[in-house]
């Protein structure tokens, strides 16, 4: 018995190493948010604008596709394995990338910041025993990655030509573009304050609040 503790150690790591890293991922962001300051909008103004002008065209033309972002968890290993374009994002690109004659359409597409750090990325499926048969292999491969890290994942589906978002292993599915820009607007954290200005900002007039905001 005394032998056999080392090897249940070894077992319970090897069972619920997803477990494990799920936790270690939240006690990390947990522990690093009062030494660091929370980037609101880190993505950059209007960013998240072409990913839901870029998926609602798709959804229109029943076009898959598979957006990862990136937040605080790194993804080098899922773009080291894709091809890398570190290119400026835009609807053009992503509409491009996913056209079905595109030889980069199969996979994902990884965004960090407000760049598109690869295309063609697979990811890890989702194990999880219990989702719908009507999901197919984009939603399991965009459930599967924000199972182990904190990315947010909107995906298009062929078959439907519905729109979801993945965060933390959970899909929200059947989303329409205010849906969209309101779930991509909570899950990067883009504040209320700063979305309300930039609707009502009218072009030649000053914003007096622009340095509060940038300071938050």
């Amino acid at each position: 018995m005394r032998g056999a503790l080392l090897y249940i150690g070894v077992a319970i790591i090897v069972l619920f190493q997803s477990e494990i890293r799920q936790a270690l991922i939240t006690f990390g962001n947990r522990f690093r948010m009062p030494f660091t300051r929370r980037q609101h909008g880190q993505f950059g103004e209007g960013v998240y604008d072409e990913v839901i002008l870029a998926a609602t065209s798709l959804a229109s033309t029943k076009t898959g596709a598979l957006i990862v972002i990136e937040r605080n968890v790194g993804l080098k290993n899922i773009i080291d394995g894709g091809v890398k374009l570190d290119a400026e994002l835009s609807y053009d690109l992503l509409v491009s990338i996913f056209n079905p004659e595109s030889p980069l359409h199969d996979g994902a597409v990884v965004v960090r910041r407000h760049r598109v750090a690869a295309a063609s990325c697979f990811l890890p499926l989702t194990l999880n025993p219990r989702l719908s048969r009507d999901l197919g292999t984009r939603h399991r491969a965009a459930l599967g990655v924000t199972e182990d890290t904190d990315a947010v994942a909107v995906v298009v589906s062929e078959e439907s030509g519905l729109i979801s978002i993945v965060q933390h292993g959970e899909i929200k599915r059947g989303l329409d573009a205010p849906k969209l820009r309101a779930a991509i607007s909570e899950a990067l954290q883009v504040s209320p304050k700063r979305e309300k200005l930039k609707h009502q900002e009218k072009p030649g007039e000053p914003d007096a609040d622009t340095e509060e905001i940038a300071s938050i």
